[in-house]
């Protein structure tokens, strides 16, 4: 009878620990949950990174909340959440910058993509335009291309900095065209763009929404939009593959990202979370130029790898380095 007695209070005691490590698992987020932004305030990161700690805040009753930790483009903080606890605590924006761009722009870089991250999901792209001068000669894409095969270099194409969404964007279209620019490298795209509004420079590659308020003023040409359809914002404006260069189908994308390891369940509670966010922010993406966008989760991991190898290539092919 003693024994029975004992074996049924091992039994319960086995049972409460369960069912409070069950409770325990459930009851994430328990404390705030850091979502960290690699550039500062501003910026397409940022946006994706408050918009989601406002929403996530509302659907967890747990505060969500944004710390921007900026410093060799994205690396600092992108390397911060790679060594930090996989515990669902510490989350981060990820994008084309971080998690495809700086393992070919950076010999020696403090984390690896692909293994130290997994993407929880992908929520927000936006695609890039291509602006000319407003007193260009050339007034299409196709003209554009001829010219500058004909004389290589004479077309001058701005940056906005090396290893830039803009830098490799152009790489990209010089590949994709056959051509040559000539190349001005700018600290950031409002130079550029006062030096292409100047007349001192003929084409500068930049996002939709940073692009199309000039070409709906009159201030600059639209030339062509990198992505598979054209913007709402600008119908008027064909596609790479409508102008004459196919293939061409450039989506810049972000999403949240957590440190490996993060348990399964903490994964799938924030994709549900993130999901069900996704219709109340889709009219406010649209108004900054992108579009919501919900990737399938068993399709995640695939994307961002193939986003990684190609871009990759396509560094080490142009030969860009930032060190």
């Amino acid at each position: 009878m003693i024994r029975f007695c004992r074996s049924l209070a091992w039994i319960g005691a086995a049972l409460a620990f369960s069912v409070a490590a069950a409770q325990a698992q459930g009851a994430y987020p328990d404390r705030p949950v850091k979502i960290i932004v690699p550039i500062g305030p501003g910026g397409s990161y940022d946006l994706v990174g408050r918009h989601f700690a406002d929403a996530l805040s509302k659907r967890a009753g747990q505060s969500f909340f944004v710390e921007n930790k900026p410093g060799a483009g994205t690396v600092v903080g992108t390397q911060a959440a790679a060594q930090s606890e996989p515990d669902g605590y510490t989350l981060l924006v990820g994008g084309l910058s971080n998690m495809a761009f700086n393992s070919a722009l950076y010999s020696k870089l403090g984390y690896d993509p692909l293994r130290d991250f997994v993407p929880v999901a992908l929520v927000y792209r936006f695609g890039y335009v291509m602006v000319g001068r407003k007193d260009m000669p050339q007034a299409k894409l196709q003209d554009i291309v001829a010219a500058a095969k004909a004389n290589p270099g004479s077309i001058s194409v701005a940056t906005a900095g090396v290893g830039t969404g803009q830098h490799l964007v152009a790489a990209a279209f010089m590949k994709a065209a056959g051509v040559k620019l000539l190349e001005v490298p700018y600290k950031g795209s409002p130079p550029a763009f006062t030096d292409l509004l100047a007349g001192r420079i003929d084409l500068f590659f930049d996002s939709v929404a940073a692009g199309l308020p000039y070409v709906q003023s009159g201030q600059a040409k639209g030339i062509a939009v990198l992505s598979s359809r054209r913007t709402p914002l600008a119908p008027d404006v064909p596609t790479m593959s409508e102008a004459g260069v196919p293939g061409l189908d450039v989506d810049s994308w972000l999403g949240i990202f957590a440190p490996a390891r993060t348990p399964p369940e903490v994964i799938a509670r924030l994709r549900r979370d993130i999901r069900a966010s996704l219709p109340d922010l889709k009219e406010r993406f649209e108004k900054s130029g992108g579009e919501a966008w919900d990737l399938p989760d068993d399709k995640l991991e695939a994307f961002v790898a193939s986003e990684h190898q190609s871009w990759t290539k396509l560094i080490q092919e142009a030969g860009i380095k930032l060190d």
